[in-house]
């Protein structure tokens, strides 16, 4: 394996590693500061044809008045024509007659109007197909490190190794080369598939890594980046070092980043996130135990807690729960909060949105009773709204694909959200909301805890959607990246603002925000100026992220 570094990036790996790569050219030591950089590759040019035997099958189409031959349609499937085959080969006025006409029901044909169509005859041929193969890829990954629990941050105990895997799909083609550049200095691992070196610390924002593989077929892959951070500590150990490793790229192959760190271009806080952004690797470790009086109520009110000898059954008339009636229902009360726990954890596995994110959420909206609030047009244990809906679907495509197919057919879908009808996208609205409500006359406890379980995964899914709203939302009015402007925890909490008040609130405090001069965007610097219609918001984040 040859490696061919720039020395500007070589000194500083001595300086950080006291050792350099091999086979460095002389005459790149001689030179401090080149100039160059790597031609950029030619991407891949996988198209080809091949030569397959079909049959040619022609038609006659003919007068059902007098049998006149009027026109021949040759095709190359079994069958009838299709429409578009009689209209590029017969005349426009036949093929108008003839997709309009009415079936013939006459038992004497020469008393219908249009066309007849009929085979003549099959010939054997041969045509050219066109086809394109897969192209090679890239992948980046590290060697010899750990990834930290419930995090996207990888932690190394020596000096970290990046690597750089090429991968060919097509039979008998093989990778030849990777190159690429690592902050702006190029690199190449000539005659191998695997490309290997050290990165040195970097600031808390990262340095920028493209790369791509060359394949013995004559092309290349498509240019990939990756945004590295690495930052070096003691564990409060001062005689053994760490050090921490992110990574963010569609390439990665290491533990799955923090949810929307890649759309914002941000990392988490070093070593990992703040506890609300968290995932636990026990369900019983996002255990609560909090006297929530409206789920108290509610238990009483469907008879899971007896609180008859209470004043007023534990309802008072204004239909609050009473000291009696809390008091009664706090066993119930935990054992409730913290019954969907187990699911939490495993949709924040599945979807990496952080489970005490989820669970806060839960706690503060409905209080983890999964109906119709109120009866508000907000339900579910997420408290949905058709407006939220609406964010869900047009900000998480990839949600969007999975629900619409349980409403439409998959050809209705295909094209998008905002390509549905306004009636196919209410319809759908309405179904994700219904989704989510597990109000049930006829369930046990009035609630379908089936629909309740499904919607924590919708839910994670809506939260997806917001913080891509959000992340949209800031660099339009910043024109900005949003981690240039703001931090992964921040952006949680103006995505929690996008959540609850809708993406019109965000855009009015980002705006006053940055009226006053702020070109760097704090939770700090822009809640004050959460207020009017929107004023709710502020308490509701606060509460969330403690």
């Amino acid at each position: 394996m040859t490696r061919h570094w720039l020395l500007g990036l070589l000194s500083i790996l001595i300086a950080i590693t006291g050792s350099a790569f091999t086979h460095v050219p002389p005459e790149l030591q001689a030179n401090p500061s080149p100039v160059f950089a790597p031609n950029p590759p030619p991407g891949p040019d996988r198209f080809t044809t091949v030569t397959v035997d079909y049959t040619i099958h022609e038609w006659y189409f003919a007068t059902w008045k007098g049998s006149y031959i009027v026109c021949s349609v040759m095709t190359d499937h079994e069958g009838i024509p299709f429409p578009a085959e009689v209209y590029r080969d017969c005349q426009l006025g036949v093929y108008n007659k003839w997709i309009s006409q009415p079936p013939c029901i006459y038992n004497e044909t020469n008393l219908c109007d249009g066309y007849y169509t009929f085979p003549i005859k099959s010939t054997p041929a041969t045509k050219e197909v066109a086809m394109q193969f897969a192209p090679a890829s890239a992948w980046i990954s590290l060697e010899d490190c750990q990834p930290v629990l419930s995090t996207s941050t990888n932690i190394c105990e020596t000096t970290p190794t990046l690597v750089i895997t090429g991968q060919e799909p097509v039979q008998n083609e093989r990778i030849i080369r990777i190159e690429g550049t690592y902050n702006g200095q190029p690199f190449d691992c000539d005659q191998t598939d695997v490309c290997k070196f050290h990165i040195p610390e970097t600031d808390v924002k990262g340095v920028k890594v493209d790369f791509w593989a060359y394949s013995s077929y004559g092309d290349s892959s498509l240019i990939y980046s990756a945004q590295v951070r690495v930052q070096k500590a003691n564990e409060n150990d001062p005689d053994k070092s760490y050090w921490y490793v992110d990574v963010l790229s569609p390439q990665w192959m290491g533990q799955a980043v923090a949810i929307c760190s890649d759309s914002w271009n941000v990392f988490p806080p070093v070593g990992g996130p703040p506890g609300w952004l968290t995932t636990p690797k026990l369900s019983e470790d996002l255990s609560s135990d909090i006297p929530y009086t409206y789920l108290a109520k509610n238990l009483i009110l469907q008879g899971v807690v007896d609180a008859s000898t209470c004043v007023d059954g534990g309802i008072v008339p204004d239909g609050n729960v009473n000291q009696c009636g809390l008091e009664i229902a706090r066993g119930e009360v935990f054992n409730w909060q913290n019954r969907f726990d187990e699911l939490i954890l495993s949709t924040a596995q599945e979807t990496t949105v952080p489970a005490r994110l989820l669970k806060n959420l839960f706690a503060r909206e409905s209080q983890f009773w999964p109906g119709t609030y109120q009866t508000a047009g907000d339900v579910g244990l997420g408290q949905l709204t058709e407006n939220g809906a609406d964010t869900t679907l047009f900000w998480n495509p990839s949600f969007f694909n999975q629900f619409c197919t349980l409403t439409f057919p998959g050809e209705t879908c295909g094209q998008g959200y905002m390509h549905l009808t306004p009636e196919e996208r209410e319809t759908l609205r309405l179904a994700l909301v219904a989704s989510v409500n597990a109000t049930c006359e006829n369930c046990p406890l009035g609630i379908d805890l089936s629909r309740a379980d499904f919607s924590i995964g919708v839910f994670a899914h809506s939260l997806i959607g917001s913080c891509k709203q959000a992340g949209q939302v800031i660099t339009n009015y910043t024109g900005k990246s949003p981690g240039d402007v703001a931090s992964y925890e921040d952006l949680w909490k103006f995505s929690l603002v996008n959540y609850n008040a809708g993406g019109g609130c965000l855009a009015e405090v980002i705006t006053r925000s940055l009226g006053e001069g702020n070109s760097i965007l704090t939770w700090e610097n822009t809640s004050p100026f959460i207020g009017g219609a929107c004023g709710g918001a502020l308490d509701y984040v606060n509460d969330i992220s403690k």
